[in-house]
């Protein structure tokens, strides 16, 4: 019986970290679901190896031990590579951004959601999956009168910018073939600094090459605009995700490190990045937490401050 159950969690732990060292031989989006998770599955792989040693000990499960700790120590080295440097003294005034998908389905909430933005002070607002807040949007406009996205003549609303300052330029479009109007741009002026706020919302990876493909437009998009950027989004995606690296080491964005879990909800801070908040110089990010409630969302949002080197 020991020996069986032995196999059984040998065989187990090697299907398992196999299929996350698929990653460095070939990219293919079936594998995209492991990919983010590569740090929760290799301590999975090594729990399951140890627990295995506790039944017979043997050459093999110590490999497998030594694999897993090999993946799981990688995917810590590729969530810090585009980490961000910390904020300078000279950064000057701060200001500070809420990010948040609130689930298209959490309607229930929609006023609670909406007071918690007209509490919140932040200065812009990034709202995805916005339906459940739509008809609250008279209400928020006394506080964010400029707004993009979730228009009367839309059929859609999904993302939505909201701001207490007027836009100098703005654009929405989308961003491939499979969802519309998931692409917001908008040039505000913070105290005589023209910022570009960017608001992106992904497919997730594992529905064919639509996220791989949503990114290589993006990246140039981004690449071309000009001046101080922000991007917030829901990328479906971790940033050691393959397609996700390529885009970060592309367009020269960076992001906090330790970045705050957002998925799911139920694991808490045990969860996985998979909403982002990227920047690039001189815009420098000072910090970005984690919204503890999720106001019955399946995502936490988070709250960004950041500023704008002299």
């Amino acid at each position: 019986m020991r020996q069986t159950i032995y196999c059984v969690l040998c065989v187990l732990a090697t299907l398992l970290l196999v299929t996350l060292a698929a990653r460095y031989a070939i990219d293919i989006w079936l594998l995209a679901f492991f990919e983010s998770l590569q740090t929760h599955f290799s301590l999975f792989g090594i729990a399951l190896a140890l627990l295995a040693l506790l039944f017979r000990r043997h050459w093999y499960a110590v490999l497998l031990v030594v694999f897993g700790v090999g993946l799981a120590v990688h995917s810590v080295l590729m969530l810090r590579e585009y980490a961000a440097s910390p904020a300078t003294t000279d950064a000057g005034k701060s200001f500070t951004l809420l990010s948040f998908n609130i689930e298209n389905s959490n309607f229930e909430n929609g006023t609670r959601i909406a007071d918690f933005i007209l509490g919140s002070n932040a200065d812009v607002v990034e709202i995805f999956e916005a339906e459940p807040i739509k008809v609250e949007l008279q209400r928020i406009s006394d506080t964010y009168p400029y707004r993009i996205g979730c228009s009367d003549m839309a059929t859609d609303c999904d993302s939505l910018l909201l701001s207490k300052r007027p836009f100098q330029a703005q654009d929405m479009r989308s961003l491939g073939s499979l969802w519309r109007n998931r692409f917001i741009l908008a040039t505000i002026d913070m105290d005589g600094q023209p910022v570009n706020f960017v608001s992106a919302h992904l497919s997730k990876p594992y529905f064919d090459e639509f996220h791989a493909d949503e990114l290589s437009i993006l990246g140039p998009t981004l690449k071309n605009i000009q001046g101080p950027l922000i991007l917030a989004g829901d990328f479906n995606a971790s940033v050691i995700a393959p397609d996700m690296r390529d885009f970060l080491g592309n367009t020269g964005l960076s992001h906090a490190f330790p970045e705050p879990a957002t998925w799911p909800v139920m694991a808490g801070a045990y969860g996985i990045a998979i909403d982002h908040v990227f920047a690039r110089a001189p815009l420098q990010l000072i910090s970005v937490k984690q919204i503890p409630d999720a106001i019955g969302s399946n995502h936490f949002g988070l709250m960004t401050e950041f500023s704008v080197s002299k």
